[in-house]
């Protein structure tokens, strides 16, 4: 549940000032929150944001960093092991767009939802 191996200084997250509002407007609503990042199926690649410790995180799961979005604590991001071997170059930026958020995602009723866009990542991450 610690940073990637030797990647503790990449940033490997990033957030919008829209996504960032409405994290802001749902910290409000729920309290404390995390992300995780959907690695398909169902939900596609969606980044599934719970209430902070709704969704159990474990040693199969890779802490990708924290947003910073004005609250009294971090949002972290947490995606699965076997997911970022594969993303390990990846960018991710969290944004949302109109639209029905993704099974329990917490935007879901909101009428907008969070996407991932993502990028391969040079040698400044």
């Amino acid at each position: 549940m610690r940073p990637p191996e030797g990647d503790g200084a990449v940033e490997r997250v990033a957030v919008t000032d829209e996504a960032a509002d409405l994290i802001r407007e749902l910290h409000a609503e729920h309290g404390p929150l995390m992300f995780h990042q959907s690695g398909g199926c169902c939900d596609g690649s969606a980044p599934m944001c719970y209430p902070a410790g709704e969704f159990r995180v474990g040693s199969a799961d890779v802490l990708l960093g924290h947003l910073e979005v004005g609250l009294p604590e971090p949002v972290p991001v947490w995606m699965s092991r076997s997911q970022f071997e594969l993303w390990r170059h990846t960018h991710l930026t969290i944004d949302v767009v109109p639209g029905r958020g993704s099974g329990f995602s917490l935007e879901s009723p909101t009428g907008r939802r969070f996407l991932v866009r993502s990028r391969l990542m040079d040698d400044g991450g």
